[in-house]
């Protein structure tokens, strides 16, 4: 009998001692988190890791056609060595070499209603440029931040070359598919890794001719094989 009794002691003991450690484990504030009774049931849970951010070598790994390529053609015209014709209808950007040739680059142009033509000049050059919408685009465009660092995220990519007192630019992109198409709002646009080759054969001064889109004539540019 008295093992019996004591037996009983016993559990009375633990169930009590399990009971207050329950109690003790309720009654901690709400904003600490209450100990595991059993931590080795617990999941094991890993941290995701940080997200990556895009490169700027990433976002040109994006295969251009084969004819929208950086490639020397050739191309007879009469305009100086180191002028810019812009071929709106085959979209095409050339730098005229010389000796009937041309440095050909494959370029993104204004969508319907936003093309222009005629001459300017480079004004202005800049690495990694800075974007300010002008007041024409936040009119039809509100949603438009109102000024942007430059970097790599930046609309008008690694470089720009401002054209006279317009609007206008010869930039950068940070999205090469749009190149050979027509999305922008009169700007015309090269891949970065183009863009910068392009920034580094002009100077401030440069003549820029844009061709009219009404200038159906086919391209005058052929591949030097």
């Amino acid at each position: 009998m008295f093992n019996s009794f004591s037996l009983t002691t016993r559990f009375a003991a633990a169930a009590f001692g399990a009971l207050a450690i329950g109690a003790t484990a309720f009654s901690a504030p709400a904003a600490a988190a209450p100990l595991p009774l059993f931590p080795f049931f617990l999941p094991q849970i890993e941290a995701a890791p940080p997200p990556v951010a895009a490169t700027p070598q990433e976002e040109e790994r994006f295969e251009l056609p084969a004819r929208l390529r950086r490639q020397v053609v050739n191309y007879y015209t009469r305009e100086a060595p180191g002028t810019i014709i812009i071929d709106t209808p085959n979209t095409y950007l050339y730098l005229v070499l010389g000796n009937g040739q041309a440095m050909r680059y494959g370029i993104g142009i204004g969508r319907d209603g936003f093309t222009w033509s005629g001459t300017q000049t480079i004004t202005r050059k800049a690495e990694w440029p800075a974007w300010t919408p002008p007041p024409q685009m936040i009119a039809r465009q509100p949603y438009l931040p109102r000024h942007m660092t430059g970097g790599p995220g930046n609309p008008l990519g690694a470089r720009a070359m401002y054209l006279g007192g317009t609007i206008y630019r010869i930039h950068g992109t940070n999205d090469p598919s749009t190149i050979g198409t027509r999305v922008s709002s009169g700007c015309l646009r090269l891949t970065n890794e183009d863009v910068k080759d392009l920034y580094s054969r002009v100077s401030v001064g440069t003549k820029v001719i844009v061709l009219p889109m009404t200038d159906r004539r086919a391209d005058l540019g052929r591949t030097i094989r």
